[in-house]
């Protein structure tokens, strides 16, 4: 066995070779983990600390943020602005993404910041979300893939996943339901939605534009059609019926599957969406 002796001025210090190859292996180690480590973002003094080390993919990350954030607006059915959830759409717009979404909120781009300041996508987009479109642009604005569904089986299962996929909705409909007055209707205890099941699964599956009265008062505004399986429409419309003082029906995946099918109703035709950015 070797062994090595370190000059001191007290006292010598014997290392064997084990000691050597731990205090090696320490270092090596130790350098892994910082070449693996989350990415950060350094902006004015602030360090964001990316929250995995995995690229953001549109499909997986970023088409959720733009659902609950930013779908009011940017949708298939918008007449002024982009499709956002539609991936070559926000791919040949990412640079003004990022330049909206971060640098303007940063104070370093300036027009108009987005989501727009005091609307409800702007009460509802996190520090986090920020970031994580930053970092999906500056990667390369990858597609990914859609990430496995998770199946609900029971009306139980359907109800705490449609809670969640709530989100998406409730930048309009509010986490409580009653949307907003004059603008968005409400959901909770909305004879709309409690009359006719099948017109309220047809809704969510293509969307609804022009006048709609929900308890007794008239809303004319725009339901867009987000990118939702079967399973997401029924989980969400489950959670709706069981919550909010509604009837408690239960939705399922072969019912939306069914009603799809089914040639929607008749829109009037829109002029293409003029570029925001221009």
């Amino acid at each position: 066995m070797h062994t090595f002796l370190i000059p001191n001025k007290r006292r010598r210090v014997r290392l064997t070779w084990s000691c050597v190859t731990a205090a090696i292996g320490c270092m090596v180690f130790a350098q892994a983990m910082a070449q693996n480590a989350p990415t950060a973002v350094h902006d004015d003094g602030v360090m964001f600390s990316a929250s995995t080390n995995q690229t953001p993919t549109y499909l997986r990350d970023i088409r959720p943020i733009f659902m609950s954030d930013c779908a009011r607006c940017h949708n298939e059915q918008s007449l002024f602005v982009y499709d956002w959830l539609d991936y070559k759409t926000a791919y040949a717009d990412r640079w003004e993404l990022k330049r909206r979404i971060w640098d303007s909120w940063k104070g370093t781009y300036y027009k108009e910041s987005m989501p727009v300041a005091n609307s409800p996508e702007s009460q509802n987009i996190t520090d986090e979300e920020r970031l994580m479109i930053l970092n999906w642009v500056e990667s390369g604005a990858p597609r990914g893939v859609e990430p496995p569904p998770v199946v609900a089986k029971t009306k139980a299962e359907r109800i705490e996943l449609g809670r969640r996929t709530f989100m998406i909705c409730s930048a309009c409909h509010q986490p409580t339901g009653r949307g907003l007055p004059n603008v968005f209707p409400p959901l909770a205890g909305s004879d709309f939605l409690n009359a006719d099941k099948d017109r309220a699964i047809k809704t969510v599956i293509f969307g609804r534009r022009g006048d709609v009265v929900v308890n007794g008062q008239k809303f004319n505004n725009t339901m867009p059609s987000l990118p939702l399986t079967d399973q997401d429409i029924a989980n969400v419309l489950t959670y709706v019926y069981n919550s909010f003082g509604n009837s408690g029906l239960d939705v399922t995946p072969e019912e939306v599957k069914a009603l799809r099918a089914q040639t929607p109703a008749p829109t009037v035709a829109t002029p293409a969406p003029q570029n925001p950015f221009e």
